[in-house]
């Protein structure tokens, strides 16, 4: 199969990806948050096929990618007034919303849940995808399942070239991180994944919310996740990732005391020159989390790689948009976190790179 790249501004874009849709075919779709690989949600065989080539486990639910709040009622039920506050505050955004489903939508596509996961994405060429497709879009994010997910169309081409069709190329991704989800099926609120909306937001709207603790911790084994990203070991690389907490200079010592040759150092804009000798890759500025969180995922795709050995990471600390950074870098460290305020760093022995030492 040869896979084509259409960027979204091309005339026949938005019209030549809704073709493959209606017909059961796989697209892969720019939003602000990341990439997503969609098919028609309400068909089984093409829902299958998104499974089938991200490798995704069958009790991950997708999320189906609407046009408006006009849609809801089409798919879900028992729409509480919240629905309707929040989509008037962020939609077109990055919000998904677990509602209980209608018949309709196949069991495939909610992981054999009584619910269902939606969203309004803020990309104009996206929604004329699904008006033009006339179903909704199932799209999880178009990364091979467990790796870091996509933010341009040439991370896609990375994983799917040749796999699939078509990839509409909308430039990078503004948000970087995947959309934020609310279940709003239970009687109180509950935030399933911090993403570019923040708790503090959410609570302006809600008044309340409830913060599930497979956010900040692992979900127990032979427990079915409620929605995407919840489960299992996410947007890692290849070798393993350790995050080093704490201040700079406390954490700059722990990591370098530790380097050995074939290691990288995954840090902010202004502690790049504590790694110097490193081998350290910045995603962003700690002075400005947009930058980290739009920066993460290209950054974990550079490290992707097998001839490196470990990766230790700094993490932004604090609420807002850093609550979801946090979460994304949990997941990839496999909720590995080293506090270099509490630990004792190694002796070098040998290992440290010249002029560590003074750290």
């Amino acid at each position: 199969m040869n896979t084509q790249v259409l960027p979204a501004t091309a005339p026949e874009a938005a019209a030549t990806a809704a073709e493959i849709i209606k017909n059961g075919g796989l697209v892969a779709i720019p939003t602000e948050t990341v990439y997503g690989l969609g098919a028609n949600g309400l068909d089984p065989e093409a829902v299958a096929k998104i499974f089938a080539a991200k490798g995704r486990p069958q009790d991950n639910p997708l999320i189906l990618h609407i046009c408006g709040a006009e849609q809801i009622e089409e798919y879900c039920h028992h729409i509480p007034q919240a629905a309707y506050d929040l989509a008037q505050r962020f939609w077109p955004g990055p919000l998904t919303m677990v509602l209980p489903a209608k018949s309709c939508v196949p069991k495939c596509t909610t992981a054999g849940l009584p619910t269902v996961a939606v969203r309004c994405p803020d990309s104009t060429v996206t929604r004329e995808i699904i008006r033009l497709s006339g179903v909704p879009i199932a799209a999880p994010s178009a990364n091979i399942s467990g790796k870091p997910s996509t933010t341009t169309a040439q991370h896609v081409l990375h994983d799917h070239n040749g796999k699939i069709p078509l990839i509409v190329d909308g430039g990078a991704s503004r948000v970087g991180v995947e959309s934020t989800i609310v279940d709003l099926s239970e009687e109180r609120p509950r935030l399933l994944r911090p993403g570019g909306i923040t708790p503090e937001q959410l609570k302006e709207v809600l008044g309340d919310l409830i913060v599930d603790k497979a956010v900040t911790a692992e979900v127990a084994k032979g427990e079915t996740p409620k929605a995407p990203g919840m489960k299992y070991r996410h947007y890692a690389p290849q070798c393993p990732l350790v995050i080093v907490s704490g201040s700079r200079e406390k954490a700059a010592m722990y990591i370098r005391n530790l380097y050995q040759p074939g290691d990288r150092v995954l840090c902010f804009d202004e502690e790049l020159p504590l790694y110097h000798g490193c081998d350290p890759l910045s995603y962003g500025q700690e002075a400005d989390l947009e930058s980290l969180s739009a920066g993460l995922f290209s950054a974990l795709r550079e490290l992707d790689d097998p001839k490196i050995h470990q990766v230790y990471a700094r993490c932004p600390e604090g609420e807002g948009i850093a609550f979801a950074i946090q979460n994304r870098l949990r997941k990839a460290a496999a909720f590995h976190i080293v506090d270099a305020e509490e630990v004792l760093p190694p002796l070098c022995k040998g290992r440290c790179p010249e002029g560590a030492e003074g750290l």
